[in-house]
């Protein structure tokens, strides 16, 4: 992202000098990667850099997916697809598992990406769009349409996050709501985070999965202390052992 800002700040200082840009630039991107890496996290900061560089006004993201753009009967997608997009005006309209819109049989997924297409090129300076998936699915889903290729070339992978990773996130949690961490807890979290990692499957969550054991954590800590009702603040903020959902 930081290489990719680079650029745009070049292009931007040659523009006011009256140098040429390089035909062709987008600053449309795809994010590809599994979910819970941080993809929409990282939307809202492009969409954010893009206002401060003057690319875009507002700078606000707009979240949407197939759901979203796709109609259920004829001559609907179209106007729901225009929809979101009046909304994502001079911001960034971010389509998750973008993908999806390509379907089978009677499907208006294709009527959808038309909509986007046009207005795309209508509204090329008010509006980017950042495309999101698995990696695989979104290069195919690219490729599936000479148009989408032109407009979208740039690709920024969001890599699976590791281990030591995966609990500096538990403990970003942690400390966010003043909680501690108990020595043999912090110790069995980082075996747990290791096994998860080294045996995670195609639908591993990443941060999502952190989040969850988070949760399910903070639940088994207010069972163990539910029966008593004289506690202090030690008591109440840490995390022991027995708290930790990893039998």
């Amino acid at each position: 992202v930081g290489s990719w800002v680079s650029q745009i700040r070049m292009n931007k200082m040659r523009e006011e000098m009256g140098l040429p840009v390089a035909e062709g630039f987008s600053y449309h991107l795809v994010f590809s990667g599994n979910p819970g890496t941080g993809k929409t996290t990282v939307a809202r900061i492009v969409a954010q850099i893009y206002k401060d560089l003057g690319i875009l006004s507002k700078g606000h993201l707009v979240e949407t997916d197939r759901a979203g753009l796709v109609a259920e009967y004829v001559g609907q997608t179209a106007v729901k697809t225009n929809k979101i997009i009046d909304s994502a005006l001079d911001g960034v309209l971010f389509i998750d598992e973008a993908y999806s819109l390509i379907g089978t049989g009677q499907d208006y997924g294709k009527e959808a990406i038309a909509t986007l297409l046009k207005r795309m090129e209508d509204n090329r300076d008010r509006l980017v769009v950042i495309l999101a998936g698995y990696s695989k699915e979104m290069q195919d889903f690219i490729n599936t349409n000479p148009g989408l290729q032109s407009r979208f070339n740039r690709y920024i992978e969001f890599p699976d996050y590791s281990a030591e990773e995966l609990l500096q996130i538990f403990e970003k949690n942690v400390e966010k709501f003043d909680y501690k961490l108990q020595n043999e807890a912090r110790q069995a979290m980082k075996e747990f985070f290791q096994n998860a990692v080294g045996n995670k499957d195609v639908n591993f969550g990443n941060a999502r999965f952190v989040r969850n054991i988070f949760e399910k954590t903070l639940e088994k800590q207010a069972n163990r202390l539910s029966t008593d009702l004289e506690l202090d603040t030690e008591e109440l903020t840490l995390i022991t052992l027995a708290d930790l959902p990893i039998e």
